[in-house]
Parts: structure tokens; sequence; C-alpha cells
């Protein structure tokens, strides 16, 4: 089984900061106030797991396509990403706290245990779906042609953003301003837009 670690460094770093605006952060941070914080970070990581393996089982399906308008597809795929992310920057401190308020009234009042990593993990599985991360490592496995690469890259960025959730949670919305964060994902979309239609017009292989 062959990995590459530039794949795997471009995935990450591009669903971090994808993923750390997300309300799936928000989630996190709620279910942490409430339940032990290692029991929702494992609840939500196994809800990771089973998503990023749909993403790049979805991506490698749609790889077996005719070449040139998987390409084309990637790139407006990546295009449309970024730019939600930018036109979102300017909403991101309000919708995190609608996130909040939404996130807070789901799931038990207390759990423990098992029951604090089911709820977690039923919270976030729910909320995933169709998420502009899952969409974007989807469209990771078409652009690199690395689905174990990409799902590495992928899920170990959402493990890190919801360890972070977790353990920094409102410190770090205190310290960092998810406007620039999310900035800086829509860029990185862009940017992995403009060299995938490189790609499509053959100036790069």
């Amino acid at each position: 089984m062959d990995f590459d670690l530039a794949t795997m460094a471009i995935v990450f770093g591009a669903i971090f900061f994808v993923e750390l605006p997300d309300k799936t952060f928000v989630a996190t941070l709620v279910l942490a106030t409430r339940y032990r914080p290692l029991f929702v970070w494992i609840g939500v990581c196994l809800a990771f797991l089973v998503q990023t393996l749909v993403a790049v089982t979805i991506g490698g399906l749609l790889a077996q396509l005719p070449k040139r308008p998987v390409e084309i597809f990637a790139a407006l795929m990546f295009l449309v990403g970024g730019i939600i992310l930018l036109r979102g920057a300017g909403k991101a401190d309000e919708e995190e706290q609608e996130a909040e308020e939404e996130f807070s009234h789901k799931g038990a009042a207390r759990a423990v245990g098992l029951k604090a990593i089911v709820v977690s993990f039923s919270i976030l599985f729910l909320a995933e779906w169709g998420d502009l991360s899952q969409i974007l490592t989807a469209n990771m496995v078409l652009r690199f042609h690395e689905p174990v690469s990409v799902f590495i890259g992928a899920f170990a960025a959402l493990a890190t953003v919801s360890a972070l959730g977790a353990a920094l949670g409102r410190a770090l919305l205190r310290r960092v301003k998810l406007a620039l964060i999310r900035r800086i994902g829509g860029v990185v979309c862009l940017i992995l837009a403009f060299v995938t239609a490189l790609q499509v017009v053959g100036v790069i292989g």
C-alpha cells in the first residue's frame, strides 16, 4: 500500500482550513462542555471515519469515469468551494453563534462512557452529510488519484480539528478569527481549482 506524503500534506491542510470554521468544530465544542472531552472526541472521530470512507469511495468511483470530464468537474468543485468559503467569511462569527445554539439543544443532558460516545457519533454523523469537507475529500481523490493518501490526510485533519474543539474550544475561538480561517480555506480551494484547470488544458501533467 503506497502513501504519498505530499498528497497527504496538501489534503490535510485544505481540509483543516475548511473544517476549522465549520459548524462541526462548534458542535464538538458544545458537546465537550456537556460530556467528557475524550468521549466526545472518540465519538466524533468515529463519525468522521465513516464519512471520510464514504467520501473517498465516491471519489474513487467517479475517478473511473473519462479523465477530462472528471478533471473539469474537480476544478469546478474546487472553484465553488473556494467561492462559498470566501463569500461566507463575513458571516462566520454569526454562523458560529447560530450553530452553538443549534447543537446546545441536541443530545442527552448528561451522558457518560459509551453513551456519550454514541451521542457524539450520532450528532456529528448526521451533521456531516453533504458537508463541504466531505465534498472536497471526494474531489481530492479525483485530483490526486491517491485514495489511501487522501483518506489519511483528510481523516487526520478532521481528527485534529475535533481534538482542538474538544480540548481548547472556546479559548481557541477567542484567539482565532473564524472569518480569517475561512478565507484561508477559500484561497486554498481556489489555488487547487487553478492547478486542476492547468492540468485540464495540458499546461501541467
